[in-house]
């Protein structure tokens, strides 16, 4: 809608100054320590600009102010209390987007009210609140309470103050609300837009040589209550009136439209249409000076927002141009109309996550939603149509219908992990993507379900209640296991049933919250309505799946025909101290063939059964899990395997392509657990010198990178590099020609992927035509200033440039970095500055990524991590964070979704004792500071580092001499 100019009043204009003189009063008061009793009751830190304020300013105001021990009491209890339900909040802020004179800080000011139906008699309420400071109004106190309807007079507050650790604040009555009587809270505050990525905050770029700032949020899960005080837990659901605040020549952007913005000389006031009901997690406000594009389906707006040069090179074109099909995609799948008259999408210079699924307004890395085919590869085009899918499949599934708490989080997220391909699948047909979820998802999250400190998807509600707790959530078990049962069920219940339970359990539970097993309801329900033969409960299945950690090896044993199930683990000498509602057994579809035709469909119960029809003679043989569609790994006899790998060897193409992968990647963890030696594993990369395709290709890459891991500082290292090197020629030489000498992308999406995983481990492997090529690009951009190096070879060229040469070649592309104003190629020299052999040039890197204006915040801890995979970098970066443990944690610890990727990463080549030492001493020295989010993945790096310690011990020498007899070998042998 067009917007309407009005004149802000010299009243309203002054209301404004008076309003942040007032903030910025209280915010230096915060600084000197308290010394009489009428003044602000503090313990706090003095908030200093260079620092993000980490505890709660104190409340200030007239009444008294306490604080209090820990105890049983309400407010000290993580969970709010079911006394009082929200109904609908009207919030107004004005964030300052230029640091106030004196302190250097950037602020918000704000006032808002909430209407909440008192449910339960009390003289206490409960709101969350974290990191505001509430001011007093001209005329007025800085909270009041009213009745809306259903009683008389208000109560009084006699008393408030800030419970720091649970993050509420507390008023407390001089007598009890009204049971089912509706109140109004109002109350006035200011707070700190820090550049802390979460809740309300700043997001700095510079454009033609002028410092920008951005005013946006990030609201998941828990700082919402960091914007503006309110219930903040997900099925406390309300309606919200967002009104903005905001300097000239901004835009104000939020969940709703805008039907009006009055424009004054210096300020303008934005205000938004009433949300759909909604949770706290999923608002958004932003103010900005970015530029957009727009296109309009079905009567709804779409737009893409971002900094106004990224916009005028066309960076937001192809967002914009696959954003309609994909909407019409899941309002099709879903069976529902789009809830809301606009999707506005916007890139964001700083930014944690990946994406946030902001209802009407959703938020990304620039990585992640802008593309210039002159820079970015083909990864980078595939990542932002799936994370755009990813996002808008939440439109329904997570905003629209809402789980009840985070212990259900795998659902909301897996689920969008596994549609995400869907909806991608359908705006780019030719891809291949719904294939890509087996590499992508899968195997990934293979390697963490196989621990004994992995964790089931779904907790007890009530073993959830800390934000760090929360946070630690998001992980691959919540994302890609999740998406993976989702797959294994929609396959063995077939499409047609898994989207008639779909569609109604969304019909049902619309602006609504459920819990996981609400959705089960409905699938039975279609089951029987679409008359599906089904021999198990929906329920009974899936909380095998569910309810329990980890997965099962299949075993078939084809001269029986006994099949049988084990839980699996990469370390069997693991000791489980997680127990199993279902003793560790799962109900198992298995899907599979003989002699390359597909069987009727199998059920694994028990721990054993006898399977006549998998009893085999001869040459035949049989796969099981066709298409990777089940959650578990397999095994056979030693007579199948044999006939299998015959089979890659002399007819590959026999095998589906996803099951090569399969095979591959099942071996070598087989091979891992001690269930098959470590050289059948190997041998099944020898067929790959005839194999063209992807997906097996990047199955064994990704598994050799173990070995990469365990053995780059040993003497198995040469003969691993010459063998692989051999394996990988045929397919590099087949892409030099075919796209005369690596200047051409190979044709296919998927192809593209092999062009360059056969570049990359050509070069990795010391191919002396590979590494003369990458250095010789790169030296031509130096020389010439002109880039000619393919976007999909881009980040693997640079890498090997930047490790064969010096500090002039690191210094160059430092430079090419500072200077970039595409954020997928500033990501692709980000990564490769990691790749140096020089440990000073490192050593100077980890120092920068504690400087934010030289490594952002969003991407210092991937910076650590990619450090820390270099050879030469892992011990560095490893007594980098054991130095700075204290600050890092401070920096990123309590809330980050890449925070557990840290201590993995940086521990992932761990395997030895002084190293395991090193690491439970790390654990113990730190124990006071805390691990926050990273918690469990600190757990599982030592489990992690025991088993590869064992693993070194029992396979070190075979693996030597099984690489050493291969390389000795013929090529043809």
């Amino acid at each position: 809608m067009g917007k309407q100019g009005f004149y802000v009043s010299k009243a309203l204009a002054v209301v404004f100054i008076v309003l942040g003189l007032g903030a910025l009063a209280t915010i230096i008061a915060l600084s000197v320590p308290p010394v009489t009793s009428n003044r602000p009751v503090t313990t706090n830190p003095p908030v200093t600009s260079n620092r993000p304020v980490t505890t709660n300013p104190p409340v200030t105001s007239n009444r008294p102010v306490t604080t209090a021990a820990p105890s049983n009491e309400p407010w000290d209890q993580y969970r709010l209390p079911k006394s009082l339900e929200p109904t609908h909040y009207s919030v107004t802020l004005h964030p300052r987007l230029k640091a106030q004179e004196g302190t250097g800080l950037y602020i918000f000011t704000g006032e808002s009210s909430v209407d909440f139906h008192c449910k339960e008699e009390t003289d206490l309420i409960l709101i969350h609140s974290n990191k505001l400071n509430y001011t007093s109004k001209a005329g007025g106190e800085w909270a009041e309470l009213t009745v809306v309807s259903g009683a008389d007079t208000a109560p009084t507050i006699t008393e408030s103050r800030l419970q720091t650790e649970t993050q509420y604040l507390v008023l407390t009555l001089d007598r009890k609300l009204t049971k089912n009587a509706e109140y109004r809270l109002t109350t006035t505050f200011t707070g700190e837009l820090a550049d802390d990525l979460g809740g309300f905050y700043r997001s700095e770029y510079v454009e033609n040589g002028q410092k920008k700032v951005i005013a946006t949020t990030q609201m998941q899960p828990t700082d919402a209550r960091k914007a503006f005080p309110c219930f903040d837990e997900p099925a406390l659901k309300a309606t919200f009136d967002i009104t903005l605040i905001h300097d000239a020549g901004t835009v104000a952007l939020s969940n709703a439209s805008s039907p009006e913005t009055i424009e004054g000389n210096s300020v303008m006031r934005t205000v938004f249409e009433r949300t759909p009901k909604m949770s706290t997690y999923l608002l958004a406000f932003i103010v900005s000076e970015f530029g957009n594009i727009t296109d309009t389906v079905d009567d709804v707006t779409i737009k893409i927002y971002a900094r106004k040069p990224a916009i005028d090179a066309g960076q937001g074109d192809y967002a914009l141009k696959i954003t309609g099909p994909i909407l019409k995609f899941f309002e099709n799948y879903y069976n529902s109309s789009y809830p809301l008259p606009k999707s506005d999408q916007i890139a964001l210079p700083d930014f944690n996550a990946g994406a946030m699924e902001n209802w009407g307004l959703i938020t990304y890395r620039e990585t992640a939603l802008l593309y210039d085919p002159e820079f970015s590869s083909n990864s980078n085009k595939e990542r932002i149509a799936t994370i755009i899918a990813h996002e808008l499949a939440h439109m329904w599934f997570g905003n629209l219908v809402t789980l009840r708490w985070w212990n259900d989080l795998w659902l909301n997220e897996g689920f969008a992990s596994y549609v995400e391909y869907l909806g991608a699948d359908n705006a780019e047909p030719d891809w291949g993507l719904k294939d890509l979820i087996v590499l992508n998802d899968i195997h990934r999250v293979f390697a963490v379900d196989a621990l004994a400190s992995s964790h089931p998807l779904s907790s007890p509600e009530d073993a959830i209640q800390k934000p760090a707790q929360i946070s630690e959530l998001f992980d691959a078990i919540s994302y890609s296991k999740g998406a993976s049962v989702l797959r294994m069920l929609s396959d063995f219940l077939t499409e047609p049933v898994f989207l008639k339970g779909l569609q109604t359990y969304l019909q049902q539970f619309a602006f609504g919250n459920t819990v996981y097993t609400d959705l089960w309801n409905h699938l039975e329900q279609a089951v029987q309505d679409l008359e599906f033969n089904l021999p198990f409960n929906v329920t009974d299945i899936m909380n095998t799946w569910v309810l329990q950690m980890g997965f099962p090896v299949v075993t078939v044993d084809t001269t029986t025909g006994i099949v049988t199930q084990k839980h699996f683990l990469l370390n069997p000498d693991s000791e489980i101290t997680t127990e199993s509602p279902f003793e560790y057994k799962w109900i198992v579809p298995i899907k599979w063939q003989k002699n390359g035709a597909e069987q009727p469909m199998e059920w694994l119960r028990e721990e054993s059964e006898t399977k006549p029809e998998m009893k085999l003679g001869g040459s035949d043989w049989v796969l099981l899990n066709l298409n990777m569609s089940g959650y578990y790994r397999v095994n056979y006899d030693d007579g199948n395997w044999d006939r299998l790998l015959n089979t890659l060897s002399n007819n590959h193409e026999a095998i589906p392509v996803i099951n090569r992968a399969q095979l591959v990647d099942d071996a070598f963890n087989l091979a891992r657990a001690k269930i098959i030696p470590t050289v059948r594993a190997l041998s099944t990369t020898k067929y790959l010198t005839g194999e063209m395709a992807y997906m097996p290709w990047k199955s064994a890459i990704n598994n050799l990178e173990f070995f990469f891991l365990m053995f780059d500082r040993s003497e198995v290292f040469g003969p691993m590099q010459k063998y692989l090197q051999r394996q990988v020629q045929n397919l590099f030489t087949h892409y030099n020609n075919a796209t005369a000498g690596y200047t051409a992308d190979a044709v296919g999406h998927q192809n593209q992927y092999t062009q360059v995983n056969a570049f990359s481990l050509a070069c990795r492997t010391g191919l002396t035509e590979c590494q003369n090529l990458a250095s010789t690009l790169f030296k031509d951009w130096m020389a010439t200033g002109v880039n000619k190096i393919r976007p999909n070879l881009r980040t693997t060229v640079y890498c090997n440039a930047i490790a064969a040469g010096g500090v002039d070649v690191w210094d160059f592309a430092w430079g090419q970095f500072q200077k970039a104003t595409i954020a997928t190629e500033a990501e692709k020299i980000r990564y490769a500055l990691t790749c140096t052999k020089e440990s000073w040039l490192l050593n100077r890197y980890l120092e920068y990524t504690l400087n934010p204006t030289l490594i952002r915040k969003q991407d210092a801890t991937s910076t650590i991590i990619y450090i820390a995979e270099n050879v030469v970098g892992q011990n560095l970066a490893w007594d980098f964070i054991r130095a700075r443990w204290p600050y890092i944690f401070s920096q990123y610890g309590g809330g980050s979704f890449s925070f557990s990727n840290l201590i993995n990463g940086v521990t992932e080549r761990f395997s030895t004792e002084y190293e395991l030492h090193q690491l439970e001493q790390f654990k113990a020295d730190h124990a006071e500071v805390g691990f926050g989010s990273g918690t469990l993945a600190l757990e599982q790096s030592i489990e992690r580092t025991k088993g590869n310690i064992e693993w070194l011990k029992e396979n070190k020498q075979t693996v030597l001499e099984w690489f050493q007899k291969e390389v000795s070998a013929s090529p043809s042998s």
